[in-house]
């Protein structure tokens, strides 16, 4: 006989954990179904150890920038401490009862294993049934894309997650792919002294960001030893027992280290969640939702799976409007209008909403303003370790910003004030008449708004 709930959700990422702990407090009868770890990719393999192996790097670099502003300093780089921070602080060694018990505490179900759609309100989890009354969320994030390239798939790759739970650091690393998580974990070892290769199919890092924070990444990275290699494309892969040895597609040289990283990118597997029993395409790129969430009559899906980003606070921002639907709360739509992501890399590269590229394929009447941190006084003030810009893009039909960048110390901070300023479209005449505390990185946004052209 199958078993009765008011609600299955099925991934227990930060997004799926939210939902299903607050619908328990609620009082709904609720079971979330999880193959892996409660909690998700985030803190255990995702923005908490990778941000705290990011923390250790940035020390390193501080401690040899003294000597341009302080006096003497020396650095001598010991990657088990931050490893062995990852394993006892960060993620328990990997063990998830913490978060199972916190689950069970608010009311709900655990049940482990990996969850299918069977039918209308209905998922199968190994031999188990479950018939939701309400309905079924579907929150099972995103895994590593692994590229075709021949040969690869019968190396002992790494992907983030081997990277994250690395007890040694290997003396030198290949890594596929130039976006967020490719530039952030290259910076780092090369910063604990691995010798890193980058290879981008693209022709810049951070394809999908400005072209200047590419630009930026690849100047900061490479002063960190690291080597870019940009429109490059791996044709061959093979590992000896010892060492991976990487075929371009050109005719440069070999490429040979002791790890390869792929960090090509991240896909959601529709397929394998059974959607087709919800009338969903099972090949699709990601679950297509309104602006409640609802995928389908009595399904929700939020997360990496509905396409909007794998970001941890996109998941818990669709979480949020999906709870209030499912509970009858009235509540806006979801508006990705001011999305915002941080590549943390140092110097941090974090921006919103659309890129320069993207307003005018929208065909928007666009104005654009570049001001580099070194031009402020804050900039100026902080010497070695403070690269980075501000860059505004502007709807100049209706003179308001639709998408920045802030570039620099601490940029993702930075990134507030033009987040609300994209999100509630504050009219460009007002932000000129604001007052810019001084001296301040923010503070360059004022000449930058006036060079607007």
């Amino acid at each position: 006989m199958n078993e009765q709930a008011d609600v299955v959700v099925v991934g227990l990422g930060p997004g799926g954990e939210y939902l299903a702990g607050t619908l328990a407090e609620a009082g709904l009868d609720v079971v979330g179904i999880e193959a892996e770890l409660v909690g998700g990719e985030c803190p255990y393999w995702g923005c908490v150890p990778s941000k705290m192996m990011i923390r250790a790097g940035n020390t390193l670099a501080e401690a040899r920038r003294v000597a341009a502003l302080a006096g003497d300093a020396k650095v001598v780089p010991d990657f088990t401490r931050v490893a062995g921070r990852i394993r006892d602080e960060a993620t328990d060694d990997w063990n998830d009862q913490v978060a199972a018990d916190r689950l069970v505490a608010k009311g709900g179900r655990l049940v482990r294993g990996r969850g299918r759609l069977t039918g209308p309100r209905q998922v199968t989890v190994g031999d188990r049934t479950f018939d939701a009354r309400r309905g079924v969320v579907l929150a099972t994030g995103s895994r590593p894309r692994i590229p075709p390239v021949p040969g690869l798939g019968s190396t002992p790759y790494w992907t983030n997650r081997d990277a994250m739970a690395a007890r040694e650091l290997p003396t030198s690393m290949i890594v596929l792919g130039g976006g967020a998580i490719g530039v952030e974990v290259a910076q780092v070892f090369a910063r604990f002294t691995c010798r890193v290769t980058i290879v981008e199919g693209q022709d810049r890092l951070l394809s999908q960001e400005e072209p200047e924070a590419g630009e930026l990444a690849a100047r900061a990275l490479r002063a960190d030893g690291v080597t870019v290699l940009t429109g490059a494309r791996a044709r061959q892969v093979s590992h000896d027992g010892t060492a991976f040895t990487v075929l371009l597609d050109d005719e440069r040289e070999p490429l040979r280290a002791e790890r390869l990283l792929v960090a090509t990118g991240r896909h959601a597997d529709l397929a394998a969640l059974g959607v087709e029993a919800a009338g969903l395409d099972p090949a699709a790129r990601a679950v297509p939702t309104d602006g409640q969430m609802r995928a389908a009559e009595g399904l929700w899906a939020v997360g990496d799976i509905t396409g909007h980003g794998a970001f941890t606070h996109v998941s818990m921002y669709e979480a949020q409007i999906a709870t209030r639907d499912i509970l009858g709360t009235p509540g806006p739509d979801a508006d990705y209008r001011a999305l915002p992501r941080v590549t943390f890399t140092d110097p941090e590269i974090a921006a919103v909403g659309l890129t320069e590229r993207q307003a005018r394929e929208r065909g928007l009447r666009v104005r654009t303003a570049v001001l580099p941190n070194a031009s402020s006084t804050r900039g100026w003030i902080h010497g070695p370790g403070g690269d980075g810009f501000i860059k505004l893009v502007e709807d100049a039909d209706r003179a308001v910003l639709v998408g920045a960048t802030s570039a620099g110390p601490a940029g993702g901070e930075l990134l507030y004030g033009l987040n609300v300023a994209v999100h509630a479209e504050v009219p460009v005449e007002r932000l000129r008449h604001m007052i810019y505390t001084y001296p301040t990185f923010h503070r360059a946004m004022e000449p930058a708004l006036a060079a607007l052209r």
